[in-house]
């Protein structure tokens, strides 16, 4: 567990490609989505939060902080980990860091916010993402809370949307994950990805 840094759930989407509604609640085999990625980040992080809008009652069960996004309008994960990194600064002033997480991959590493924290200090970075398969999965991030009013600006004044974009501006460190014989960050976007996450799950 790396105590200084506050884990926050990304599930402030619209989940259109699923057909709406939350995907993160959506069962894969005996529990939900959601059930099963908090079992793999809540030994990783100190705090953890669920970034969601909407009515929280919906998340009850998940016995989990829910905060809606500090920038209105379905901005994107960009606004959950502002949220996130607000969140912190008020609520749990000892975590210098947010990792963030997607919430439709039941998959995700079990050591992620440990490797995250090795590639910052091994590159010297200010900032890191995963990767895999040859591809950055920017939403699985750790952020330093020093630059959230950094990134409130980016967002408010200049409106970035996009996690790259402001990344950009930063020293960003990539920590690499094999794909095989999985891809960890399997995601479950579209109906027949539960299809799939069905298999990959009675392979394990």
């Amino acid at each position: 567990m790396t105590d200084d840094t506050l884990g926050v759930l990304l599930a402030g989407g619209q989940s259109r490609r699923m057909g709406g509604g939350d995907k993160c609640l959506r069962r894969l085999g005996d529990e939900t989505i959601l059930a099963r990625i908090i079992a793999r980040v809540r030994p990783q992080v100190g705090p953890l939060i669920l970034n969601a809008n909407g009515d929280p009652a919906r998340f009850a069960d998940c016995g989990l902080p829910v905060v809606p996004d500090v920038v209105a309008g379905f901005a994107g994960p960009l606004a959950g980990v502002l949220t996130g990194l607000d969140w912190a600064a008020e609520h749990a002033p000892e975590c210098g860091w947010v990792a963030s997480f997607a919430t439709d991959a039941p998959f995700l590493p079990r050591d992620l916010v440990e490797r995250l924290h090795a590639a910052v200090e091994e590159q010297g970075a200010d900032m890191a993402c995963a990767a895999s398969n040859g591809r950055h999965h920017p939403v699985f991030g750790l952020w330093p809370v020093r630059l959230r009013g950094d990134l409130r600006r980016a967002m408010l004044e200049e409106e970035v949307r996009k996690v790259d974009v402001w990344t950009a501006r930063y020293r960003l460190a990539v920590a690499a994950f094999p794909a095989t014989p999985e891809d960890p960050f399997f995601n479950t976007n579209r109906p027949e990805d539960l299809a799939t996450a069905e298999r990959m799950l009675a392979s394990v």
